[in-house]
């Protein structure tokens, strides 16, 4: 029989719900008789540590945001020095803690998962000063070739391997994909149709033109259509959402845990994904995009390339120029008043999600990595 394996799992950055690291990863692990520590900032994010879950052991760590990093950068090395070395391997999710484990020694095999290019998200990031982005941004890249060298790395997408001098194993962020699905535009309770987005919202992902959106198909349909936001707003885009809900254009749940999040897109008449042509953006799948695909969902969408080349190859939405919001209305239209076209959109967009993007085919890949990760000398 082999032996139990143990992981310890470590963000500091990240919502404690993260669908990547809780609800796809972690879930995965406890799945194959993994046994979890899971180091996040449970109670600066409003959360209660989870308890009773066979296998998972969930630590406080202090959140790292904006430029109140230092407390979090320091609890995360005293975690490594104290709880890594009864686990057979430490998964770090957020780059700032390589300069955690970076004095330390005895550690366990230290895998980082490279979520996004952090080096083009600090160009948007409001908290870093404008004079010191391009050195910070040097630094990130620096820091990466650091990592390289020493630590065993998953990609969160095929297209940042070109950041790195060597091969990576890939660990896409896919998603659970549901065996049947509702077709899109059901009606609510209400009978008035959803047009969904699901994520973080910011400025830079498209929190004004979303607004704009909503008003006009609101007024276009005589209120049977709205757009409903599922995940919390950030910056800017908190004040601007705020003002939204006051007059009524959008319907803001906030932040919902991916388990009851997902089950929110089905029937919805439109997913939309309307970011900008933002660097961070330019070499990454939206994962909402592939959620929304994966429920039957058809998508709306920028034209970012990852994303363009999967609703062209598939035909499962549309796409839209950078801040048109005529376009993205007329796209939601289109779906309204032909509901043959959107179960069609719908069912091409669920069996590309099903061939290429579940994350039952992907966990397997995932769960290699950490063992060949453990194994090592």
């Amino acid at each position: 029989m082999s032996p139990v394996r143990r992981v310890l799992v470590v963000t500091v950055v990240h919502h404690p719900d993260d669908a990547r690291i809780r609800h796809r990863q972690i879930e995965s692990l406890l799945e194959a008789g993994w046994q979890v520590t899971y180091a996040a900032p449970f109670a600066d994010y409003g959360l209660t540590r989870p308890v009773g879950i066979p296998g998972l052991t969930p630590v406080e760590v202090p959140r790292s945001s904006g430029r109140q990093r230092l407390t979090a950068l320091f609890a995360a090395r005293t975690l490594l020095r104290d709880r890594a070395p009864a686990h057979d391997v430490v998964l770090l999710h957020d780059p700032e803690l390589l300069l955690a484990m970076r004095p330390l020694r005895n550690l366990p095999p230290v895998v980082w998962d490279v979520h996004e290019d952090t080096a083009a998200a600090l160009q948007v990031r409001p908290w870093v000063p404008d004079l010191l982005r391009s050195p910070a941004a040097w630094g990130v890249g620096r820091l990466e070739r650091w990592a390289e060298d020493r630590v065993p790395l998953l990609l969160a997408e095929h297209e940042y391997a070109d950041r790195f001098r060597q091969n990576h194993p890939v660990v896409p962020n896919t998603t659970w994909v549901p065996s049947e699905t509702v077709p899109p535009g059901r009606p609510d309770g209400d009978g008035r149709q959803r047009v969904v987005y699901l994520g973080s919202l910011t400025v830079e992902r498209g929190a004004r033109e979303l607004i704009e959106v909503g008003r006009h198909v609101q007024a276009a349909t005589n209120g049977l259509v709205q757009v409903h936001v599922i995940g919390p707003a950030h910056g800017e885009a908190v004040d601007l959402m705020r003002a939204a809900v006051k007059e009524g254009v959008v319907v803001w749940h906030g932040f919902v845990p991916s388990d009851r999040a997902l089950p929110m897109l089905d029937g919805a008449l439109a997913g939309l994904s309307l970011l900008h042509d933002e660097a961070n953006f330019r070499h990454s799948m939206p994962t909402k995009v592939i959620e929304y695909l994966a429920h039957g969902v058809p998508a709306i969408s920028t034209p970012l390339p990852v994303p363009a080349d999967l609703l062209e190859r598939t035909g499962a939405g549309f796409l839209v120029p950078f801040g048109d919001v005529a376009a993205a209305v007329d796209a939601v239209l289109l779906l309204h008043r032909d509901p043959d076209r959107a179960r069609e959109l719908g069912a091409a967009g669920h069996r590309a999600a099903a061939d290429g993007y579940d994350w039952e085919k992907v966990a397997p890949v995932f769960i290699a990595a950490l063992e060949d990760a453990a194994a090592a000398p």
